[in-house]
């Protein structure tokens, strides 16, 4: 049985775990540091100032009192030496503390932006990833339904009652298998000669698709082990839908080896499974205003987005440089992750992406 994008994004929402607010906390209670220590600093300042201004006082006291006053005199001179040694200690301490405490401040926003990226490149991993095993599983179907015997005598021996054979065969993996549109078995020159789902989609069969890459590329499929996955794009025989097709070559005696005689095409639902894993990453939701988490090609084209926008039509301005995952600063921080594919589905170079404004 196929498992959809929403089940493998529920199996893995543990993977993205919440940030720990470690360094968040050090940079507020740094800032509340500086904040405290200017403050008392200042106060320090308040207090020798007025001993000092006391201690003049005194000895203009102490002046007029002539003979008399001279021993509080000298108290008054004590006094206001004092003042001035502390005040001074309380500058040293001011500049070296304030230095201290800048540095420290700035090292933990470093570190915190780091973390922070490094997180947003986990996100970006953990959606590629989820495509990747989503779309492995697609190339799996392909080449097993492709060995179906009513799929090979649909094609091997073309005439209506194979055809209606192969559709009703179509049907039945189409009403297990729910994240596919459509399927179609394809002769040699590019001929629908049977879909699954005749009903909805009616005039698809007995149409032409040699001019479709896709089937162009599967007809030269050197085996039956080989598959096509092509891009997601709009199929207007399909009503306009989102889609991924995957393609394999229907070949004589369903064999690997054998000779090719046709084509089986299956139409991926991407738009709502794609949708369930931009959806399904763990953005905090203090930060979920501000982020996009989107799914695009190897050209940056955008395939999916968690908001929606610009999908199959907006082309991310980041350039990876060759990398397969990293952080761009910018206007906006865009983390990003290249498909690292999964068993022996290599993938197409797509990207998980995570963008966020500052």
């Amino acid at each position: 049985m196929p498992v959809s994008a929403s089940k493998i994004v529920g199996r893995a929402a543990d993977a993205a775990v919440e940030p720990a607010p470690t360094l968040a906390t050090i940079s507020t209670l740094t800032a509340g540091v500086s904040r405290v220590a200017q403050e008392k600093i200042g106060r320090i300042h308040q207090i020798t100032a007025q001993a000092k201004i006391l201690a003049l006082n005194a000895l203009i006291e102490a002046a007029h009192s002539g003979e008399q006053g001279k021993g509080f005199s000298v108290v008054a001179q004590e006094v206001r030496g004092i003042g001035t040694e502390i005040e001074s200690l309380a500058r040293e301490l001011e500049t070296q503390l304030s230095g201290h405490i800048g540095e420290l401040g700035r090292t933990v926003g470093a570190m915190a932006v780091q973390a922070q990226g490094e997180r947003m490149i986990d996100l970006a991993l953990n959606a590629i990833e989820l495509v990747d095993r989503n779309l492995y599983e697609r190339t799996c179907d392909v080449r097993w339904w492709a060995t179906d015997a009513a799929l090979v005598a649909c094609v091997t021996e073309p005439g209506e009652a194979t055809a209606a054979h192969a559709s009703a065969r179509l049907g039945v993996s189409l009403s297990a298998y729910t994240v596919y549109l459509d399927l179609w078995v394809c002769d040699r020159d590019g001929r629908i000669l049977a879909v699954g789902r005749p009903d909805r989609y009616p005039g698809v069969r007995g149409d032409s698709v040699a001019d479709e890459p896709w089937f162009r590329e599967a007809a030269a499929l050197r085996s039956g082990d080989d598959y096509v996955s092509g891009n997601v794009r709009r199929e207007a025989r399909l009503g306009g839908a989102q889609v991924a097709t995957y393609c394999a070559s229907i070949r004589e005696g369903g064999r690997a080896d054998g000779v090719p005689a046709g084509v089986l095409a299956i139409h991926f639902d991407w738009e709502p499974q794609a949708r369930a894993i931009v959806a399904g990453v763990r953005v905090s939701p203090q930060d979920r205003a501000r982020t996009r988490v989107l799914l695009v090609d190897a050209d940056r084209r955008v395939l999916a987005a968690s908001d929606d926008r610009g999908v199959l039509s907006e082309t991310l301005a980041f350039d990876p440089k060759g990398s397969a995952s990293g952080v761009v600063q910018g206007g906006a921080v865009t983390a990003f992750h290249r498909t690292p594919g999964y068993e022996t589905y290599a993938g197409l170079g797509w990207y998980g992406v995570i963008v966020q404004t500052r």
